[in-house]
């Protein structure tokens, strides 16, 4: 089954951005500090700057960081909001339900 272009939502872009081990490492790093281009491709020696260029335009499509200029430099940052809405969507249920059943243990 394929999906148009059309039909790819934001969480669908969120998923497909996280099924990258590069990417998540990426995001591991900038889940530490903000870090430049510069310094994410210089924690990845194994890849080239484009291809590392190529797999940070995947994370800003789907929202997962966000930049800013400062002079030459392109500073980027984790955004977490598409990951608590993973969160919420599909975990925030179970969490909650092991919250009550701890609950409950501590009353009996």
């Amino acid at each position: 089954m394929s999906i148009r272009a059309d039909q790819i939502t934001d969480d669908d872009r969120v998923f497909m951005a996280l099924a990258s081990p590069v990417r998540r490492r990426l995001l591991d790093a900038l889940k530490q500090s903000t870090h430049t281009t510069g310094s994410l491709c210089a924690l990845l020696p194994e890849l080239d700057r484009t291809t590392v260029l190529q797999h940070l335009r995947v994370l800003e499509r789907a929202e997962l960081l966000t930049g800013r200029k400062v002079g030459r430099e392109r500073h980027l940052s984790l955004a977490p909001l598409p990951i608590k809405r993973i969160h919420d969507r599909w975990i925030s249920d179970y969490a909650r339900a092991a919250v009550d059943l701890l609950e409950d243990l501590g009353r009996a």
